[in-house]
């Protein structure tokens, strides 16, 4: 396996060395960055050969034969899209950069085109009363809503699956049965799917407790009722990579204040601002955990998923943030399952 550090160059190195670096690496591409890590060309094989043909030498620097416009992709960026842009640009490699334009590594086509299998576990939390949708919950548990003709779940498992993801597990209280003779095992979806039992309500990290056999690695958590666009291998890529405990999806939300805001100083009036809107960043309900976040929860008691972050951070455990801009939707109430009817055929095509 290559390290993204290896092939990365500056403008200032020679032909020379960058040649060797192509020719040794296994990518046979050189990465251009500035100082502070950024993206700013790449440089192939070919690149050299047309400037040694221009009258270039061996010991002059890059800066003049390097490509730089190159293509990128961003980190959560999903994998169809990169596939598309490869194709469209007639590329085999695109380097993938985080927010700030520093390679975090190389997406390589032939290995996006072949479908990676992820031994990755996946709990669903299921087990909802769905109380505000009410009456649409009356005899249906929340997940198993029909959006664009199939149930939320479905829809969920099916995003998973199409990343590479095949085991799942998914928490059963509210009406379990109607998803357990639903899905069954998984295999009609090729997926393998296995059942907790909620006989009182555990919460989101009590649940986990039931988990009749800990995974052996880092696993997936999410509430069954969200539709998202959200990377999952970029998910696990990011929490993988900075050797996280905990990762938290996060989406930024606006509430609007509905008066005049007033800024004073003591009596005296500084500012007035009129219907501020005030940004949050909200728990989006997607999780990342090692199985070392599993020695955390009381066993056959209640806990949510903020305890259970909250009893990691005191631990001094690592706990990271991860942002989510693409579609994301929880559907808790009659406007959000209207909403999510009218965007499916637009955001998703399974």
């Amino acid at each position: 396996m290559y390290q993204i550090s290896e092939i990365k160059i500056t403008p200032e190195v020679t032909i020379r060395e960058a040649l060797r670096i192509i020719d040794t690496g296994a990518m046979k591409i050189a990465i251009v960055v500035d100082d502070d890590g950024k993206l700013i060309g790449t440089l192939t094989d070919g690149d050299i050969r047309r400037g040694l043909l221009k009258g270039m030498d061996l010991d002059n620097p890059i800066r003049e034969i390097y490509n730089h416009q190159p293509v990128s992709v961003s980190i959560t960026d999903p994998k169809e899209k990169i596939i598309e842009l490869a194709i469209s640009r007639r590329v085999y490699q695109i380097p993938v950069v985080d927010e700030a334009g520093r390679v975090i590594r190389l997406a390589e086509i032939d290995q996006l085109i072949q479908q990676e299998k992820h031994p990755n576990t996946v709990v669903l939390m299921a087990g909802g009363l769905g109380s505000r949708l009410r009456p649409l919950t009356d005899h249906t548990p929340k997940p198993m809503l029909p959006i664009g003709g199939k149930p939320i779940l479905e829809t969920v498992i099916g995003r998973f699956s199409k990343q590479g993801f095949s085991k799942f597990v998914i928490s059963l209280n509210y009406k379990g049965d109607i998803i357990r003779n639903y899905f069954g095992n998984g295999h009609s979806m090729g997926v393998d799917i296995s059942y907790i039992d909620e006989n009182q309500r555990m919460g989101t990290a009590g649940a986990l407790g039931l988990l009749e056999k800990e995974p052996d690695e880092s696993f997936f958590v999410m509430n069954g009722d969200i539709l998202t666009l959200v990377n999952f291998e970029s998910l696990m890529d990011f929490h993988t990579r900075n050797a996280s405990d905990a990762t938290m999806c996060i989406r930024e939300y606006g509430m609007e204040v509905p008066y005049g805001v007033v800024r004073l100083n003591k009596e005296n009036i500084i500012s007035i601002e009129e219907k501020p809107i005030q940004q949050f960043y909200v728990n989006a309900g997607i999780y990342v955990l090692t199985p070392e976040t599993l020695n955390l929860i009381p066993r056959g008691l209640p806990m949510d998923m903020t305890g259970l972050f909250e009893k990691a951070v005191e631990k001094g455990m690592t706990t990271l943030s991860f942002p989510i801009r693409e579609f994301w939707l929880d559907i808790g109430k009659p406007e959000d399952y209207e909403r999510a009817n009218l965007d499916y055929n637009r955001l998703f095509h399974e």
